[in-house]
């Protein structure tokens, strides 16, 4: 199997899809391999990627660890799927914000039918008012619309219920007792060497290295820390966090999820959409995930070109890092979903027989 990745990765950064990138998978909740290839740019002198590589992987935050915060608040009872988001956020008022639920946050239930984007520009305080009262498009939850405004919303709403930034909350609840030590949201404890670039970025006029690639978390990061992206992490990280979901929600006996959220996981909460997506999670998205995986696989994709999944029925998972979106961003995510799923039928094809 390690000889397969390798050769599908090397045909990669051979077509230029990115510089390199870590691959890593696991099965039975055991750590088989992590792979490193290629380097940190497509300069021959620049740095080698190793196990240990730190990438921005860009809305993978949206998951790990926004909604995965949201759901310990639910699993716990200090917070609720049908509360409703202006209960926690009192400036949320457009005309349909009355009806917009906790649940609609975490399945992409709410049509913003705009880019956050597009107001790069216009500074923080215009984002969040653009998120907080722009007029939705339809009835919360008629409509699937992924969108960073809706994660950056269920991120304020973590934040009110624990009383504290984000990034305070998330290494509390999950990076420090899980054992993620190269985790976080600020990255001034970490060697520039070990970051990856993201990109040669023309707005900000220079290469992305070691700070938010998404251009509206960057510009909040003036005021807070978004719940839509700006994590910086690594494959073996990762894989610590998708173990504890494969143990039933335990690491080290502490639980930190229920079967029954567990199961909400993996339920297909939009049915009546003619979608597949579970609670905080991306369902069986063979887009991205293969079509080897069961069907009870959940996972996230990140623009800088990363991807987690975790074959829950299975119980094997598989995280793949890169840097897509160097030297510069592309037309569209073909190409990476190309190998994104590639992958992942060569892993699941081996680590469920």
């Amino acid at each position: 199997m390690e000889r397969r990745i390798e050769a599908r990765v090397l045909r990669a950064i051979n077509e230029k899809v990115f510089p390199g990138c870590v691959v890593g998978f696991l099965s039975g909740g055991t750590q088989h391999a992590v792979l490193a290839f290629g380097r940190h740019t497509f300069d021959a002198v620049s740095k080698a990627m190793d196990k240990d590589s730190i990438f921005d992987v860009a809305s993978i935050t949206k998951a790990i660890p926004t909604s995965s915060l949201a759901l310990q608040l639910i699993d716990t009872g200090r917070l609720r799927l049908d509360d409703k988001v202006k209960r926690f956020i009192p400036e949320f008022s457009s005309s349909r914000s009355e009806r917009v639920l906790v649940r609609h946050l975490l399945t992409q239930t709410v049509n913003y039918n705009f880019r956050l984007s597009s107001l790069k520009d216009s500074g923080p305080q215009a984002i969040l008012n653009a998120i907080c009262t722009s007029e939705l498009s339809d009835e919360p939850g008629s409509t699937f619309f992924y969108s960073n405004a809706t994660s950056i919303l269920l991120g304020m709403v973590v934040e009110k219920v624990f009383g504290e930034c984000l990034a305070v909350s998330a290494q509390r609840e999950f990076f420090d007792p899980l054992g993620m030590a190269r985790t976080s949201f600020f990255t001034d404890g970490f060697s520039r060497d070990d970051i990856v670039p993201t990109e040669i970025d023309p707005w900000r006029r220079r290469t992305i290295q070691g700070e938010v690639h998404d251009e509206s978390a960057w510009a909040l990061r003036q005021v807070m820390v978004a719940g839509s992206a700006g994590l910086f992490s690594t494959v073996p990280d990762i894989l610590r966090f998708l173990r504890m979901l494969l143990n039933d929600g335990f690491h080290e006996g502490r639980r930190y999820f229920s079967a029954s959220c567990l199961e909400q996981m993996v339920t297909n909460q939009t049915p009546s959409l003619g979608l597949q997506a579970g609670l905080g999670w991306e369902l069986n998205q063979e887009r991205y995930m293969g079509s080897v995986c069961s069907r009870s696989t959940i996972g996230k994709t990140g623009f800088t070109g990363c991807v987690c999944m975790a074959d829950m029925a299975a119980k094997s998972a598989m995280v793949m890092l890169s840097n897509w979106t160097y030297p510069s961003r592309k037309a569209d995510t073909a190409a990476i979903d190309c190998v994104r799923r590639d992958i992942a039928d060569i892993v699941f094809s081996s680590v469920n027989k």
